[in-house]
């Protein structure tokens, strides 16, 4: 097993960011690789709540992600399982962090349980575009 780290600096506080990071219209927003529109978002934040996120892809084609909160600790951390409903299999862990900083907010997303190079290759450009997209919203370009 694989896994990989992440990090963005945020222009808004802890608090702002985890809501953009938990509420279904805010991650509509700005969720998902470049090029992938967030077409639906689920979202039943609690430990043992699932959430639910559609990837559109410029094809048309929608990936389905989906997963269990694990902890729910409101603005510092948020850890959940993760699955992509086609492929099934075992799922995945991503544990992010919300480090309050001078300049806004240090985001952490840890993504572990990876199975083998190449998805943890496209794990990692899709959170790079992710963190791209939450920066946008934020006005903190990329």
């Amino acid at each position: 097993m694989m896994a990989l780290v992440v990090r963005r600096l945020i222009r808004a506080s802890p608090e702002r960011v985890f809501d953009a990071w938990t509420r279904p219209e805010e991650l509509r927003k700005w969720w998902g690789p470049h090029a992938v529109i967030c077409t639906a978002a689920e979202v039943d934040l609690r430990v043992g709540g699932r959430y639910r996120l559609a990837n559109q892809f410029p094809d048309g084609k929608v990936l389905w992600i989906s997963g269990e909160y694990e902890i729910v600790e409101r603005p510092v951390r948020l850890a959940y399982t993760w699955l992509v409903e086609s492929r099934g299999g075992e799922p995945e862990r991503v544990a992010v962090s919300f480090e309050a900083c001078d300049a806004g907010t240090l985001v952490v997303v840890s993504h572990e349980r990876i199975p083998d190079q190449a998805t943890r290759e496209r794990h990692e450009q899709g959170w790079i575009g992710c963190l791209d997209g939450l920066g946008r919203l934020f006005g903190s370009g990329t």
